[in-house]
């Protein structure tokens, strides 16, 4: 066992020697973070506000911001990402920011190292706030005390702490949300184990897991996406455990893990509410769930509640999960109550029409919703079996939603099967590896507006446009007050330009691109362009009643 350390007492006391993580092959051990929490403490003590917003890419760096924020009596928010749509979301929430952020937000620095002295957290008084997209891609702000973290971090030892003794801890999945933070920071901090500072992706990742005994932390978006080509089998032995969690892994995935991998990938099953609830290991198909140590649970309405000390209160908690109990005290998921919708006054199963999909040969993976509007519709995003169809022309992608449809009718009506189709190379997933609501939603809204040709010659061209706020180029872009991003006028130039002119397909750069005047929902816009062959030259000037929006120039070539 570890030389386990409570996390209010983690930073206190230097103790040379105790392994926090590596760059590179230089080894950082606990007192050395020890005088970096001290050096951030300083910094946030001098600094006016509770609230405080974190974003790192280094592991390391930011649990060294993190603790050293608790011990200055700070509040943490954890950014999800630092995308500028996020981080002026966050901006009027928090008196300031810190990390590798841009310079506009003046992110707070550490103070000089020193060797101060830290007194033990308050463990009921150190809170964290993260950010969930859940199903709906809105985030929601999730408050987390120390003690309920604490807790989480005591059951996962409990439960897997005998499995990865001495490896070492690697991800896939940001520490800025609350399943990296636990198992990328917190509990290899608290248990001493190596801590490795970034994330790793698919193309360095095989030759760093297999040069020593490690742990991999991913989600399932990454597991399904593995890399066939890479030289698996190198971490046979080498691999102590995989974990998976922020949303359901799918059978064959799992399966393909095991084999490739050499070791059954364990699924943790949570939410940021409720934190961890319960775990199965792969080394069968289809486990049952396993409540993690500490966790009650009933079942309520045909739903699952759970009790435990990651929850905020000691009140029970219901889930939108329904659940089967079984014999011996562990259970299935039969998937979520809040996936029976209702189209035209019928009840329709999402999950039933998902599960029927990924059943068709022509399917890999697929996601069915349900679009808003004057009358609801249902619709069904799919990434097709041959990868060519996701790119194919409009006639063979329209045929493949016509024989999926027509498949489905053989147990659905056409009120309860999906009217509107997309077919996609791979699922979106945000920084959680989840696929949200919105991201499939925005699949279905227009991505060009619907020009009117005022104008169309062999080397000039002029169309109006009027922004609709369906656009998706609004999409959180920004929440506060949409505005029309700069990159999404570059690119409407140029596909405007190529249905008015026949363009070489080569970019070769951009001159002289000047934006002006921001352009927002409802704007009325018109589109220059002018086409001069010789010499390979788009140029494009969007106007309005308001004067000059953007202007520039886009060079192009027949060459590679």
């Amino acid at each position: 066992m570890a030389d386990w350390i409570a996390l209010d007492r983690l930073m206190v006391t230097a103790q040379p020697g105790r392994p926090v993580g590596l760059c590179g092959e230089v080894a950082l051990d606990h007192s050395a973070l020890r005088q970096r929490v001290v050096a951030w403490r300083d910094a946030f003590a001098a600094a006016d506000g509770r609230d405080w917003a974190l974003y790192f890419d280094d592991a390391i760096a930011f649990a060294a911001a993190l603790f050293g924020a608790w011990h200055a009596g700070k509040r943490v928010f954890l950014a999800a990402d630092n995308l500028p749509a996020t981080l002026q979301a966050l901006q009027p929430q928090v008196a300031g920011f810190a990390g590798d952020v841009s310079a506009n937000y003046r992110p707070l620095v550490p103070a000089a190292p020193t060797d101060g002295a830290l007194h033990a957290l308050d463990e009921r008084a150190c809170e964290l706030c993260v950010f969930t997209s859940g199903s709906t891609g809105q985030p929601s702000a999730i408050s987390k005390r120390m003690d309920q973290l604490a807790r989480e971090v005591d059951a996962l030892q409990a439960a897997f702490g005998a499995q990865v003794e001495g490896a070492q801890v690697h991800g896939t999945v940001s520490h800025q949300h609350i399943y990296g933070l636990l198992f990328r920071v917190l509990w290899p901090l608290a248990a001493g184990r190596p801590v490795q500072p970034r994330r790793f992706f698919h193309e360095d990742l095989v030759a760093t897991l297999a040069a020593a005994d490690s742990v991999l932390v991913a989600t399932p978006a990454h597991l399904k996406r593995l890399p066939e080509q890479l030289d698996w089998a190198s971490l046979h032995g080498r691999l102590r455990a995989v974990f998976s969690s922020g949303g359901p892994l799918p059978e064959d995935a799992a399966r393909q893990v095991r084999g490739w991998l050499g070791v059954a990938p364990t699924e943790v099953y949570g939410s940021s509410e409720t934190g961890g609830i319960a775990w199965r290991r792969w080394d069968t198909d289809m486990p049952p769930w396993q409540p993690l140590p500490g966790v009650q649970w009933r079942i309520e309405e045909g739903c699952l509640a759970v009790a435990s000390a990651h929850l905020e209160s000691a009140d029970w908690w219901r889930t939108q999960d329904r659940v089967e109990a079984l014999a011996d005290g562990r259970f299935r998921l039969l998937g979520r109550a809040d996936r029976i919708v209702k189209i035209e006054e019928r009840r329709v199963s999402l999950d039933a029409l998902e599960r029927a999909l990924r059943e068709d040969p022509e399917v890999e993976d697929a996601r069915v919703l349900v679009l808003q509007g004057h009358r609801e519709q249902l619709a069904a995003v799919v990434v097709p079996a041959d990868p060519a169809l996701a790119e194919a022309g409009d006639a063979a992608r329209r045929a493949l939603g016509q024989r999926l449809g027509a498949r489905l009718a053989q147990g659905h009506d056409a009120v309860t099967r999906p009217r509107r189709w997309r077919l996609v190379q791979a699922l979106p997933i945000n920084a959680q590896g989840k696929v949200t609501q919105a991201a499939l939603a925005a699949l279905f809204q227009p991505l060009l507006p619907v020009p009117q040709w005022d104008q169309r010659g062999d080397a000039s061209a002029t169309l109006r446009m009027t922004l609709a706020p369906a656009l998706r180029a609004f999409q959180g872009h920004f929440p506060q007050a949409a505005i029309l991003p700069g990159v999404a006028q570059l690119d409407w130039a140029v596909r405007f330009g190529r249905q008015a002119f026949d363009l070489p397909g080569g970019f070769v750069r951009m001159d002289v691109v000047k934006f002006q005047k921001v352009a927002r929902p409802g704007d009325e816009l018109t589109l220059q362009l002018d086409w001069d062959a010789p010499r390979g030259v788009l140029t494009f000037r969007y106007t309005s009643l308001h004067g000059v929006h953007a202007s520039g120039k886009v060079i192009l070539t027949d060459a590679h």
